[in-house]
């Protein structure tokens, strides 16, 4: 059975840092494309950062320079490490698993992200 559970969300003043994590289980972590995406009130959910199996990252314009994707293999794990926050970043953040060979898709339960202004 196929579980994320994302970690790490909160509130912070503008300009700061947070780190969110994903802790995957009942998948081989290694094999799996991983995302992050956010849902702000009233918006539809959208793609932040993605990071492929071979760890090529790629990231929304908007947070670009600010926010990095990662993932530790070993710890069945991604992060998302946000710097330089702004309150336009306030959102639901949520991961994503895509798992081979038909690339079905999971989602986490999602974690606030509160940036005040």
């Amino acid at each position: 059975q196929v579980q994320l559970v994302e970690s790490g969300g909160g509130l912070v003043q503008a300009g700061g840092s947070l780190r969110l994590s994903c802790a995957a289980s009942g998948v081989t972590f290694s094999l799996s494309a991983m995302g992050w995406y956010r849902q702000a009130p009233g918006k539809e959910r959208g793609l932040v950062a993605s990071i492929s199996t071979g760890g090529v990252s790629t990231y929304q314009d908007s947070v670009k320079g600010r926010f990095t994707i990662s993932r530790d293999n070993a710890k069945n794990t991604l992060y998302l490490q946000m710097n330089s926050l702004k309150s336009e970043d306030t959102a639901v953040y949520f991961c994503k698993i895509r798992i081979p060979p038909n690339w079905a898709a999971y989602w986490g339960q999602g974690t606030q992200v509160t940036v005040a202004s």
